[in-house]
C-alpha cells in the first residue's frame, strides 16, 4: 500500500482578499458548491427576466478553447457562462479587469466565486497578461472567455478588436469560438445601476483555428480581423436552444 500524504491548499496563509485575486486558484469544495448554486440561480433569472435564449451554430470543442464575443454590458460574462455545460463551469474563466472587478471585497467575491473570473491586469505589460492566458489554455479542458474590444460598448455597436487576441492565438491551433450578444446593451447599458427586463440573445458560431498561419504581425492582424468579421456576421437563426 502506498503512503498517502495530505497537502493543504497553498493559499491558506493568505488573507481572503488576496486569495480571491490569486490565480491559478486552489480548489475549494465550498467555492464549487456556491458557484454551482449561483449558476443555477443566474440561469433561471436570465431565462425569466431577460427571456434569454441561445442559438448554437456550432459545437463547443471538448479541448481547451477560447470564446470571444462583443462586449455590451456586465451581463455578457454570465450569458456566456450560461451557455456552458455545468460540468465545465469550474474550468471556464472569463477575463476580468483586475482594477475594476477586484477593486473591493464585494466585487472580488462575486467575480472570483460566482463568475470564476481570471484577474487581468490592464495596467501591466500585455505580455504578462497573455502569459497567464497561455498557461490556462495549456491545460486540457480549460475555457477562456475574452472580449477583444477591451471595454463595454457605449452604444451597443461592435468596436475594433485589440491585438491581444491575435497575439494570444498566433502560432497555436487552439480553437476560437466567435459569439455575438444581442440585446445586452438595452438590458444593462454602461452606467446603469439596475438591469432592465429586456430580451437577450446569444449566438454561438463555428470554432475557428489559425494554426496553419505563420507567426508574425500580419497573422496577429489577420486573426483579429477574421474574428471581428465572424462575430459581426453572426445572425439569429431559427434553431434556438435553452441554456444548459
Amino acid at each position: 500500500m502506498e503512503d498517502w500524504t495530505y497537502e493543504p491548499a497553498q493559499d491558506l496563509n493568505h488573507d481572503f482578499a488576496t486569495r480571491l485575486k490569486g490565480f491559478p486558484r486552489e480548489p475549494h469544495m465550498w467555492v464549487y458548491a456556491l458557484r454551482s448554486a449561483a449558476a443555477m440561480l443566474i440561469r433561471g433569472w436570465l431565462r425569466t427576466y431577460h427571456r434569454f435564449r441561445i442559438t448554437r451554430l456550432g459545437k463547443l470543442p471538448e479541448s481547451s478553447f477560447v470564446m470571444v464575443a462583443n462586449h455590451q454590458s456586465h451581463l455578457d460574462a454570465p450569458c456566456l457562462l450560461a451557455a456552458m455545460p455545468l460540468r465545465r463551469l469550474h474550468r471556464t474563466f472569463p477575463a476580468a479587469a483586475e482594477d475594476y472587478f477586484f477593486s473591493n471585497l464585494p466585487r472580488g467575491i462575486f467575480t472570483s466565486i460566482v463568475i470564476n473570473g481570471l484577474p487581468f491586469n490592464r495596467e501591466a505589460k500585455g505580455a504578462q497578461s497573455l502569459a497567464v492566458c497561455r498557461e490556462l489554455l495549456s491545460t486540457p479542458g480549460n475555457v477562456l472567455i475574452l472580449f477583444p474590444e477591451g471595454t463595454r460598448s457605449p452604444d451597443g455597436t461592435l468596436g475594433r478588436f485589440r491585438s491581444g487576441i491575435g497575439r494570444l492565438i498566433e502560432g497555436t491551433d487552439v480553437p476560437v469560438v466567435p459569439c455575438r450578444l444581442i440585446g445586452a446593451h438595452d438590458a444593462y447599458p454602461k452606467g446603469a445601476w439596475i438591469p432592465r427586463p429586456k430580451p437577450v440573445h446569444l449566438i454561438i458560431g463555428e470554432p475557428l483555428r489559425f494554426g496553419h498561419l505563420p507567426k508574425g504581425r500580419t497573422t496577429v492582424q489577420t486573426i483579429g480581423d477574421t474574428l471581428h468579421r465572424a462575430v459581426s456576421d453572426l445572425k439569429p437563426e431559427s434553431n434556438v436552444d435553452p441554456p444548459i
